[in-house]
Protein backbone atom coordinates (compact mmCIF):
# COMPACT_ATOMS: atom_id res chain seq x y z
CA UNK A 1 0.00 0.00 0.00
CA UNK A 2 2.85 2.34 0.61
CA UNK A 3 4.21 2.27 -2.74
CA UNK A 4 0.74 2.74 -4.41
CA UNK A 5 0.51 6.23 -2.02
CA UNK A 6 4.07 6.96 -3.38
CA UNK A 7 3.25 6.95 -6.92
CA UNK A 8 0.35 9.49 -6.21
CA UNK A 9 2.32 11.64 -4.48
CA UNK A 10 4.96 11.66 -7.45
CA UNK A 11 1.88 11.93 -9.49
CA UNK A 12 0.43 15.05 -7.44
CA UNK A 13 3.38 16.75 -7.60
CA UNK A 14 4.35 16.78 -11.32
CA UNK A 15 0.69 17.82 -11.68
CA UNK A 16 1.18 20.87 -9.47
CA UNK A 17 4.54 21.76 -11.25
CA UNK A 18 3.04 21.76 -14.71
CA UNK A 19 0.24 23.83 -13.07
CA UNK A 20 3.15 26.09 -11.70
CA UNK A 21 5.00 26.70 -15.29
CA UNK A 22 1.83 27.38 -16.94
CA UNK A 23 1.23 30.43 -14.62
CA UNK A 24 4.81 31.91 -14.41
CA UNK A 25 4.73 33.99 -17.55
CA UNK A 26 1.32 35.44 -16.32
CA UNK A 27 2.49 36.72 -12.34
CA UNK A 28 3.82 39.41 -10.81
CA UNK A 29 3.64 42.11 -8.57
CA UNK A 30 1.32 45.08 -8.45
CA UNK A 31 2.36 48.78 -9.10
CA UNK A 32 0.30 51.11 -7.56
CA UNK A 33 -1.57 52.02 -10.88
CA UNK A 34 -4.16 50.12 -10.90
CA UNK A 35 -8.08 50.88 -12.87
CA UNK A 36 -11.48 49.88 -12.52
CA UNK A 37 -12.37 46.31 -11.73
CA UNK A 38 -13.01 44.97 -15.14
CA UNK A 39 -16.37 43.21 -15.09
CA UNK A 40 -16.67 40.81 -18.51
CA UNK A 41 -20.05 39.85 -18.29
CA UNK A 42 -21.46 44.03 -17.53
CA UNK A 43 -23.77 44.31 -20.43
CA UNK A 44 -21.25 45.40 -23.62
CA UNK A 45 -22.48 47.36 -26.97
CA UNK A 46 -20.98 45.10 -29.55
CA UNK A 47 -23.16 41.55 -30.07
CA UNK A 48 -22.47 38.53 -32.95
CA UNK A 49 -26.18 37.57 -33.28
CA UNK A 50 -27.06 34.04 -34.17
CA UNK A 51 -29.11 35.98 -36.92
CA UNK A 52 -32.73 34.96 -37.34
CA UNK A 53 -34.68 33.93 -34.07
CA UNK A 54 -36.17 30.63 -35.83
CA UNK A 55 -32.49 29.03 -36.70
CA UNK A 56 -31.48 28.01 -33.74
CA UNK A 57 -28.76 28.87 -31.03
CA UNK A 58 -25.63 30.85 -32.00
CA UNK A 59 -22.37 28.10 -32.77
CA UNK A 60 -19.74 29.72 -31.29
CA UNK A 61 -16.45 31.05 -33.54
CA UNK A 62 -14.52 28.02 -34.24
CA UNK A 63 -11.43 27.89 -32.20
CA UNK A 64 -9.11 27.37 -35.54
CA UNK A 65 -9.58 31.74 -35.46
CA UNK A 66 -7.96 31.99 -32.71
CA UNK A 67 -4.56 34.16 -33.63
CA UNK A 68 -1.73 32.30 -33.67
CA UNK A 69 2.12 33.46 -32.43
CA UNK A 70 4.02 35.29 -34.74
CA UNK A 71 6.21 33.25 -36.49
CA UNK A 72 9.03 36.18 -37.23
CA UNK A 73 12.63 35.01 -36.57
CA UNK A 74 13.46 35.03 -32.71
CA UNK A 75 17.06 35.94 -31.42
CA UNK A 76 19.34 33.10 -32.06
CA UNK A 77 20.98 31.27 -29.20
CA UNK A 78 24.49 32.93 -30.10
CA UNK A 79 23.40 36.38 -30.53
CA UNK A 80 24.78 38.93 -27.83
CA UNK A 81 21.83 40.78 -25.86
CA UNK A 82 22.58 44.20 -27.60
CA UNK A 83 21.90 41.62 -30.95
CA UNK A 84 18.53 39.83 -29.12
CA UNK A 85 17.46 43.11 -28.50
CA UNK A 86 17.75 45.03 -31.80
CA UNK A 87 15.67 41.77 -33.32
CA UNK A 88 13.24 42.29 -31.14
CA UNK A 89 13.02 45.79 -31.69
CA UNK A 90 12.94 45.49 -35.48
CA UNK A 91 10.37 42.75 -35.09
CA UNK A 92 7.98 44.48 -33.07
CA UNK A 93 7.88 48.30 -32.56
CA UNK A 94 8.73 50.99 -35.84
CA UNK A 95 11.80 53.27 -35.06
CA UNK A 96 10.90 56.81 -33.68
CA UNK A 97 7.05 55.56 -32.40
CA UNK A 98 5.98 55.48 -28.49
CA UNK A 99 5.92 51.66 -28.22
CA UNK A 100 9.57 51.52 -29.28
CA UNK A 101 11.10 53.79 -26.81
CA UNK A 102 8.88 51.81 -24.67
CA UNK A 103 10.42 48.22 -25.42
CA UNK A 104 13.57 49.93 -25.73
CA UNK A 105 13.45 50.59 -22.23
CA UNK A 106 12.14 47.32 -21.41
CA UNK A 107 14.64 45.42 -22.53
CA UNK A 108 17.59 47.95 -21.26
CA UNK A 109 15.91 47.30 -17.81
CA UNK A 110 15.22 43.06 -18.88
CA UNK A 111 17.21 41.51 -22.27
CA UNK A 112 14.75 38.44 -21.35
CA UNK A 113 11.75 40.14 -22.30
CA UNK A 114 10.43 38.04 -24.72
CA UNK A 115 7.10 39.80 -26.78
CA UNK A 116 6.15 36.42 -27.78
CA UNK A 117 6.16 34.62 -24.33
CA UNK A 118 4.40 37.63 -22.82
CA UNK A 119 1.37 37.44 -25.29
CA UNK A 120 1.07 33.56 -24.98
CA UNK A 121 1.28 34.28 -21.62
CA UNK A 122 -0.93 36.93 -21.35
CA UNK A 123 -4.17 35.21 -23.31
CA UNK A 124 -3.72 32.12 -20.66
CA UNK A 125 -3.63 34.76 -17.90
CA UNK A 126 -7.18 36.00 -19.63
CA UNK A 127 -9.08 33.46 -20.16
CA UNK A 128 -8.10 32.00 -16.75
CA UNK A 129 -9.20 35.31 -14.81
CA UNK A 130 -12.62 35.34 -17.15
CA UNK A 131 -13.48 32.24 -16.41
CA UNK A 132 -12.13 32.01 -12.67
CA UNK A 133 -14.39 35.59 -12.46
CA UNK A 134 -17.68 34.09 -13.91
CA UNK A 135 -17.34 31.05 -11.48
CA UNK A 136 -16.71 33.02 -8.44
CA UNK A 137 -13.06 31.42 -8.30
CA UNK A 138 -11.35 33.79 -5.89
CA UNK A 139 -8.39 31.75 -4.76
CA UNK A 140 -7.83 31.06 -8.48
CA UNK A 141 -7.92 34.94 -8.98
CA UNK A 142 -5.49 36.30 -6.42
CA UNK A 143 -2.43 35.17 -7.24
CA UNK A 144 -3.39 36.53 -11.51
CA UNK A 145 -3.94 39.70 -9.84
CA UNK A 146 -2.84 43.03 -7.98
CA UNK A 147 -4.13 43.39 -4.74
CA UNK A 148 -6.33 46.72 -5.89
CA UNK A 149 -7.49 44.56 -8.49
CA UNK A 150 -8.43 41.23 -6.64
CA UNK A 151 -10.52 43.53 -4.35
CA UNK A 152 -12.30 45.47 -7.35
CA UNK A 153 -13.06 41.41 -8.60
CA UNK A 154 -13.94 39.97 -5.03
CA UNK A 155 -16.00 42.61 -3.99
CA UNK A 156 -18.14 42.24 -7.44
CA UNK A 157 -18.67 38.51 -6.97
CA UNK A 158 -19.58 39.73 -3.18
CA UNK A 159 -22.45 41.35 -4.65
CA UNK A 160 -23.72 39.10 -7.20
CA UNK A 161 -23.41 36.40 -4.17
CA UNK A 162 -25.48 38.79 -2.24
CA UNK A 163 -28.23 39.04 -4.60
CA UNK A 164 -28.26 35.05 -5.53
CA UNK A 165 -26.86 35.57 -8.83
CA UNK A 166 -25.61 32.78 -10.95
CA UNK A 167 -22.97 33.37 -14.27
CA UNK A 168 -23.27 30.87 -17.07
CA UNK A 169 -20.55 31.52 -19.62
CA UNK A 170 -18.88 29.56 -22.06
CA UNK A 171 -15.41 31.26 -23.34
CA UNK A 172 -14.99 30.71 -27.29
CA UNK A 173 -11.50 32.35 -27.57
CA UNK A 174 -9.41 34.75 -28.29
CA UNK A 175 -9.51 36.71 -32.05
CA UNK A 176 -6.56 39.06 -31.66
CA UNK A 177 -4.26 39.64 -28.46
CA UNK A 178 -1.22 42.33 -29.26
CA UNK A 179 1.00 44.77 -27.14
CA UNK A 180 0.01 48.07 -27.86
CA UNK A 181 2.27 50.07 -24.63
CA UNK A 182 5.18 49.70 -22.92
CA UNK A 183 6.05 51.74 -20.20
CA UNK A 184 8.69 51.76 -17.47
CA UNK A 185 7.84 53.52 -14.33
CA UNK A 186 10.88 53.36 -12.36
CA UNK A 187 12.14 50.06 -12.33
CA UNK A 188 8.14 48.68 -12.96
CA UNK A 189 7.53 47.78 -16.20
CA UNK A 190 3.63 48.14 -17.62
CA UNK A 191 2.79 46.23 -20.77
CA UNK A 192 -0.43 47.02 -22.53
CA UNK A 193 -2.30 44.08 -24.21
CA UNK A 194 -5.29 44.93 -26.64
CA UNK A 195 -7.49 42.05 -26.54
CA UNK A 196 -10.61 41.11 -28.52
CA UNK A 197 -12.54 37.95 -26.88
CA UNK A 198 -15.79 35.83 -27.71
CA UNK A 199 -17.69 35.17 -24.80
CA UNK A 200 -21.44 33.46 -24.28
CA UNK A 201 -22.75 34.15 -20.78
CA UNK A 202 -25.95 35.05 -19.21
CA UNK A 203 -26.94 35.55 -15.63
CA UNK A 204 -29.99 33.94 -13.85
CA UNK A 205 -31.00 35.67 -10.54
CA UNK A 206 -32.08 33.48 -7.90
CA UNK A 207 -35.41 31.96 -8.84
CA UNK A 208 -33.48 30.89 -11.86
CA UNK A 209 -34.82 33.51 -14.55
CA UNK A 210 -32.31 34.83 -16.58
CA UNK A 211 -31.66 38.84 -15.74
CA UNK A 212 -28.80 39.56 -18.56
CA UNK A 213 -27.27 37.84 -21.83
CA UNK A 214 -28.18 35.11 -23.76
CA UNK A 215 -27.16 31.73 -24.28
CA UNK A 216 -28.07 32.15 -28.23
CA UNK A 217 -25.58 34.91 -28.63
CA UNK A 218 -21.81 35.27 -29.54
CA UNK A 219 -20.61 38.67 -27.19
CA UNK A 220 -17.55 40.17 -28.65
CA UNK A 221 -15.40 41.66 -26.06
CA UNK A 222 -12.52 43.95 -26.72
CA UNK A 223 -10.49 45.11 -23.75
CA UNK A 224 -7.41 46.58 -22.31
CA UNK A 225 -5.22 45.40 -20.20
CA UNK A 226 -2.43 46.03 -18.30
CA UNK A 227 0.09 43.73 -16.36
CA UNK A 228 3.31 45.05 -14.43
CA UNK A 229 6.34 43.62 -12.62
CA UNK A 230 8.93 44.81 -10.78
CA UNK A 231 11.92 44.52 -13.26
CA UNK A 232 14.58 45.05 -9.92
CA UNK A 233 13.23 41.53 -8.67
CA UNK A 234 14.98 38.01 -9.94
CA UNK A 235 11.05 36.79 -10.03
CA UNK A 236 9.75 37.20 -13.92
CA UNK A 237 6.25 36.85 -13.13
CA UNK A 238 3.82 39.60 -14.30
CA UNK A 239 0.26 40.34 -12.50
CA UNK A 240 -2.85 42.42 -14.12
CA UNK A 241 -2.74 45.88 -12.57
CA UNK A 242 -5.61 47.60 -14.66
CA UNK A 243 -8.37 46.98 -17.01
CA UNK A 244 -10.46 48.92 -19.70
CA UNK A 245 -13.26 48.42 -21.90
CA UNK A 246 -13.11 49.37 -25.37
CA UNK A 247 -16.75 50.18 -26.71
Amino acid sequence: MGEFFDIYNIIFIVLAVVVFLRLRSVLGRRTGNEGRPFDPFARRGGQASSGNADAGPAQPPSRDNVTALPTARLPAANDTPDQAAEETLKRFAPEGSKLHDGLKALLAADPSFSPERFVAGARVAYEMIVTAFAGGDRKALRPLLSKEVFEGFSGAIAEREARGETVESTFVGISKAEIVAIAMRGVTAQVVVHIESQLVSLTRAKDGTVVEGDPNKVTDVVDRWTFARDTDQRDPNWKLVATESVE
